[in-house]
C-alpha cells in the first residue's frame, strides 16, 4: 500500500518562521509568551542566545505553523542570532515606546536584516508598551508610523508587555 501524500502526514498546510529583534529589554520575550500561550509575567529573565516557540493557526481554511524565534538583543549575541535571519520569511522589529534609544536604533536593525535576510523577508515594525503611562512615553505613534512608512512596513502598537 502507498504512503499517503506527504500533506496528509503534516499536522499543518504551511509553515512560517518569524524572528523578533530589537533592542534588550523592550518586551520580545513578553510579547511571544502573550502569543504562544497566552500568558504573560511581569518577571523576565533576559534571552541568552535565541529561543522560540511555535502556534498553530488556521486562516482561510489553512493550518499555518508559526514557528516563532525569540533573539537576544544584547551587542554581545549579535553574531549568534544574525544567522537565524536567513530563512525568516516574516521579522518583527520591536522598540518600547517608553525607550528613545530603542526607538533610534530600529535603524540599526533594518540594517541587519538588509545584510542577513532574504531580499523579500517581509517586516513589521511594533511599538511595544504603549499601555505605560503616557507620561513616559518617548516616542508618539505618530512618529512610530512616520519610520514605518519610511521603510514601507506596516506598524503596530501593543499593550500589555511592560
Amino acid at each position: 500500500m502507498a504512503a499517503p501524500p506527504a500533506r496528509a502526514r503534516a499536522d499543518h498546510d504551511f509553515l512560517i518562521k518569524l524572528l523578533l529583534i530589537g533592542d534588550s529589554g523592550v518586551g520580545k520575550s513578553c510579547l511571544l509568551l502573550r502569543f504562544s500561550d497566552g500568558s504573560f509575567t511581569t518577571s523576565f529573565i533576559t534571552t541568552i542566545g535565541i529561543d522560540f516557540k511555535i502556534r498553530t493557526i488556521e486562516l482561510d481554511g489553512k493550518r499555518i505553523k508559526l514557528q516563532i524565534w525569540d533573539t537576544a538583543g544584547q551587542e554581545r549575541f549579535r553574531t549568534i542570532t544574525t544567522a537565524y535571519y536567513r530563512g525568516a520569511m516574516g521579522i518583527l522589529l520591536v522598540y518600547d515606546v517608553t525607550d528613545e534609544t530603542s526607538f533610534n536604533n530600529i535603524q540599526n536593525w533594518i540594517r541587519n536584516i538588509e545584510q542577513h535576510a532574504s531580499d523579500n523577508v517581509n517586516k513589521i515594525l511594533v511599538g511595544n508598551k504603549a499601555d505605560m503611562d503616557e507620561s513616559k512615553r518617548a516616542i508618539p505613534t505618530s512618529k512610530g508610523q512616520a519610520l514605518a512608512d519610511e521603510y514601507g512596513i506596516k506598524f503596530f502598537e501593543t499593550v500589555g508587555c511592560n
